[in-house]
């Protein structure tokens, strides 16, 4: 595949679509499950003083390395009491280096979705060949943990290079979620075939949240009660709501809670679809038929 930027032509979702069911407002809940290279560290972490440029800060790889080793297992504990399921963004280099916690998730229902080899290695910052073997590694490692290839991609940082949208196609990926220009989803269609893109909404991210804005575990639940009543009073907007939390922070004891509060009360309610992003996706490519067809 050549390298030069090649734009996708773009069909729309139909005019006045609906969630299933007739709704108007679906929620997704997300985990992003992550790991740095070795010679690497979080980019967030818990202390206001950051080390000069270039000296490696124990601190910040330790933080990071929390949510592979306690993060994850209570976030799925939070998710099964709730009976709901997630899209658990996956690095590459978990699958490699705990295939037995891996295959957890996906065993427990949450949809994987391939998430880069390690958190560090963004995509648009990457030559064409480290960013073509990236994506061949990850699909590679989850499928052979999972026994299934990812479907859908997200990449870290939800920062794509310029080509990794058409490099994914070949790789057999059917939808991504490196966008947030639109409310609904979208077909993009490049010279190696389709791909749909479901936008990623931010507003209810755990780490934007507490660790940009010093925000509470508490009012990141108050933040998901203010926002969903409008949202689903007004019905003929049609929308998406990501609820966000990362395994190194709101995997630990003092946030968790939080999203375990969001998530039971998702279950409770029937007014929304509590879905995954390989469903909105399916939902879109099947609402776009029907108007190809009826047209």
């Amino acid at each position: 595949m050549a390298d030069e930027s090649i734009a996708p032509e773009i069909r729309r979702a139909p005019a006045g679509m609906k969630w299933p069911g007739g709704r108007n407002v679906a929620v997704i809940l997300n985990v992003a499950y992550e790991m740095y290279t070795d010679d690497s560290a979080s980019g967030v972490g818990p202390m206001g003083n950051p080390l000069p440029g270039g000296v490696r800060d124990p601190n910040a790889v330790s933080y990071g390395k929390y949510g592979a080793n306690a993060g994850i297992q209570r976030l799925m504990r939070a998710l099964d009491k709730a009976g709901t399921c997630a899209n658990v963004f996956v690095s590459g280099m978990l699958a490699e280096r705990d295939p037995a916690q891996v295959k957890a998730v996906a065993d427990a229902g949450h949809e994987i979705v391939a998430h880069g080899w390690a958190q560090n290695l963004i995509p648009a910052t990457l030559a064409p060949e480290e960013d073509e073997e990236s994506i061949r590694r990850t699909t590679e490692m989850l499928e052979q943990v999972t026994g299934t290839r990812p479907r859908g991609w997200i990449s870290p940082r939800a920062t794509a290079g310029d080509e990794t949208l058409r490099r994914l196609i070949p790789h057999g990926y059917e939808w991504q979620g490196d966008v947030l220009d639109a409310d609904l989803p979208y077909l993009q269609t490049y010279p190696e075939g389709e791909l749909v893109g479901v936008p990623l909404t931010i507003e209810i991210n755990d780490l934007s949240h507490s660790m940009r804005f010093g925000r509470t575990p508490g009012q990141f639940i108050e933040l998901f009660d203010q926002c969903l009543p409008p949202m689903l009073a007004n019905e003929d907007d049609t929308t998406i709501i990501d609820v966000l939390v990362h395994t190194h922070c709101y995997g630990r004891p003092a946030g968790a809670w939080a999203y375990a509060e969001i998530a039971r009360k998702c279950a409770e309610r029937d007014d929304i679809w509590l879905t995954t992003r390989g469903a909105v996706a399916d939902h879109f490519r099947a609402e776009l038929q029907a108007a190809t067809t009826k047209a």
